[in-house]
């Protein structure tokens, strides 16, 4: 069972809000480097993720890896970021085959589209972020940190 050491829940009513929001995220999530996105198509997992990239420093240009699984982005400082997008795998084994595991353990960031379609293969401490649509503009953004390893050391 994961075990949640907090949670909290951002409202994005507007596109030009996202950019102060991503700079949020990244200091709510403090150190962990593997991060979940969830939510239906369209609720705006990639814009939120290519705008947290943008605050990590990247600036060249950012797509969604939908049909090559795992984008690769570089900072200034020659900082690595992958982008993952498990949305058209069929088998969690695709991504085991894959070496996922060596990005997840780098100790760099990894985000994570449709990180359901590979739940053993994820690591103990991790952030959650899920989108959901409340209007066609409006957004409900929650974060939680998780910790796996917390718990089996209490």
């Amino acid at each position: 069972m994961v075990r949640e050491l907090h949670e909290k829940v951002y409202t994005l009513a507007l596109p030009e809000e996202v950019d102060a929001l991503a700079a949020k995220l990244i200091d709510d999530a403090g150190q962990l480097r593997v991060w979940l996105f969830s939510g239906e198509l369209g609720a705006g997992k990639t814009t939120l993720i290519k705008s947290i990239c943008r605050q990590l420093g990247v600036e060249h240009s950012m797509s969604s890896p939908t049909f090559s699984i795992i984008n690769e982005y570089e900072t200034p400082a020659f900082d690595r970021i992958y982008h993952f997008d498990f949305y058209r795998i069929r088998h969690e084994a695709e991504a085991y085959d894959m070496g996922v595991e060596d990005y997840f353990y780098s100790g760099r960031y990894c985000f994570i589209e449709w990180p359901d379609k590979i739940p053993s293969l994820i690591p103990a401490a991790f952030v959650n972020i899920h989108i959901a649509i409340q209007h066609q503009s409006q957004r409900a953004i929650v974060i939680s940190i998780h910790d796996r390893e917390e718990e089996n050391r209490i």
